[in-house]
């Protein structure tokens, strides 16, 4: 296999359907978007495990979702991994690049005290919440649910079951590699697969799910003949190796034909994806302008400017204190 079609399938989401099982899934690959993500900050290797597999969930579930602005993903708990939040920004046009983000808050001296603490364990107690932004003419929507079943991948899994009656399963792989004349690097890879909702038993019983605490589970929202093809799917999701989900000599499509060739799997077209931020000086301001001048004096630095950092990007913005606040005396330059 040639290097330009090693790299083919890099930053790409594709969408596909198992035909025979009523099911439809996403192959996602993050190498650069995932590099330039976690090149904007110095984590430790935790954190940046953490913010790996959310930016993978990010793009395979915003690229899921019909969106015409954004997507977002947050966990938040009382470890010493705080937060970790993503945002999926949806093509402006066909055949345009969606846009992802991620970014990460820790408490370092906890996270000094217990170093040999899995990833996930770094979180806590707390929850996962997806958060859909259609733009500002819409009404947003928010889904939460408790952190559970050891992995941000379960969490998602029980976010879908319990909040959309949408039986889901991730397959994920993501780590730094090096290939053969190449610099070490950050890859990524995972398969998603859904299966088409149809009436929950337990939610029309109204009992609770047979997950942890009560959670639901892929198998409390399908019927017998339903269940049946959501298990051989998984079965053969099961036999997937961490190389194949990662690449990059296997192509996304090449592993659908291996582990779905009797489901009758169908592709669609690749959606690209890429690192982007939405900030701005604008932006900005106007999340200033709630302040008083007295509030503003405050944020003001001895050198007479105010400064912001964007948690994401790291953009660095500086600005006349006259200019900022709703008792602003100044137009801004």
């Amino acid at each position: 296999m040639t290097d330009a079609t090693t790299h083919l399938w890099d930053d790409t989401v594709l969408p596909f359907q198992l035909d025979a099982s009523d099911i439809r899934g996403r192959v996602a690959r993050l190498d650069g978007v995932l590099e330039e993500v976690l090149a904007q900050h110095d984590y430790p290797a935790p954190i940046e495990a953490l913010v790996a597999e959310m930016a993978l969930l990010t793009a395979m579930i915003g690229q899921t979702v019909k969106l015409r602005w954004k997507l977002s993903l947050q966990v938040r708990g009382d470890g010493p991994a705080r937060l970790i939040a993503t945002d999926y920004y949806a093509p402006t046009e066909d055949g345009r690049s969606g846009r992802i983000r991620a970014w990460a808050s820790f408490d370092e001296d906890r996270l000094a005290q217990g170093p040999d603490a899995r990833p996930f364990e770094l979180i806590g107690k707390g929850y996962f919440a997806i958060l859909i932004d259609q733009g500002p003419d819409m009404e947003p929507y928010q889904g939460i649910t408790p952190i559970s079943g050891g992995s941000l991948s379960a969490c998602a899994e029980t976010y879908f079951a319990q909040s959309e009656q949408i039986a889901t399963r991730f397959a994920l792989s993501y780590g730094r590699a090096q290939a053969p004349g190449e610099a070490e690097r950050w890859r990524a890879g995972g398969v998603m697969l859904q299966h088409m909702p149809k009436a929950s038993p337990f939610a029309a019983s109204g009992e609770g799910g047979t997950g942890e605490g009560g959670l639901m589970t892929a198998s409390d929202v399908m019927d017998a003949d339903d269940g049946e093809n959501w298990r051989r799917a998984n079965l053969l999701l099961d036999t997937v190796e961490a190389m194949e989900l990662i690449g990059p000599t296997v192509s996304p499509t090449d592993l659908l034909v291996r582990l779905f060739h009797e489901e009758g799997p169908r592709v669609f077209d690749p959606q690209p994806v890429r690192f982007g931020c939405s900030c701005s000086e604008d932006k900005v301001r106007q999340s200033l302008s709630i302040y008083s001048a007295k509030d503003i004096g405050h944020m003001t630095t001895p050198e007479g400017i105010v400064t912001a950092d964007c948690q994401f990007c790291g953009a660095h913005y500086e600005f006349d204190p006259a200019t900022l606040g709703f008792e602003a005396t100044d137009a801004p330059s």
